[in-house]
């Protein structure tokens, strides 16, 4: 897999393989992070969080076009000492990513002293945790007023109507089999 844009542009990462596992591809990597600078994201103001990283792709996209800070959340220790490892041969400072090995809920449990300004969510296809996963996100500040939340999930999952107190819609596309949702938290929310 290769970085597609940015200071990172053409640089390969590699992923892990196993169920569950799928990184983004590079059409709707390209079509995502068009779509984000186009809602007016400003990089070196952004902070990320990757939820259920995996290869943590999107994340190093975003840090590759100029993100001030990514943290990754990936509970498989060998897919997150692959983050740790493609990190360092992109040559990222230390000081501008932290790769989380927990479970995203036990993470939030705890709270990360930091606030996010986009954060990915990609669970797992089949075990229906973008739900609990968007509620705990939204209910413990994990994201900044104002905040982009983007969810990878299977084509078929509908999330119209959920959330609608709290976030706004921004965006939906289908790619194939997957969906991508791009929510804005509500400054109320």
């Amino acid at each position: 897999m290769h970085i597609i844009s940015g200071k990172f542009k053409g640089r390969s990462i590699k992923t892990t393989s196993g169920p569950g596992y799928r990184p983004a591809t590079a059409r709707v990597r390209e079509s995502l992070f068009s779509t984000l600078e186009s809602l007016g994201v400003d990089w070196p103001q952004t902070r990320i969080v990757d939820i259920f990283a995996g290869s943590g792709s999107l994340a190093m996209e975003g840090l590759s076009r100029g993100a001030a800070a990514a943290w990754f959340i990936e509970k498989n220790p060998k897919a997150a000492a692959l983050i740790r490892q493609n990190l360092k041969m992109l040559g990222v400072p230390e000081g501008q990513y932290r790769v989380v090995c927990k479970d995203l809920f036990r993470f939030i449990e705890h709270g990360p002293d930091t606030r996010f300004q986009l954060a990915f969510i990609d669970p797992p296809y089949g075990k229906d945790l973008l739900i609990p996963a968007v509620d705990k996100i939204i209910s413990t500040g994990l994201l900044d007023a104002g905040g982009l939340l983007c969810a990878e999930v299977e084509e078929g999952v509908d999330c119209s109507g959920l959330w609608e107190d709290t976030l706004i819609l921004q965006r939906e596309k289908k790619y194939g089999q997957t969906r991508i949702y791009i929510w804005e938290l509500q400054e109320n929310g």
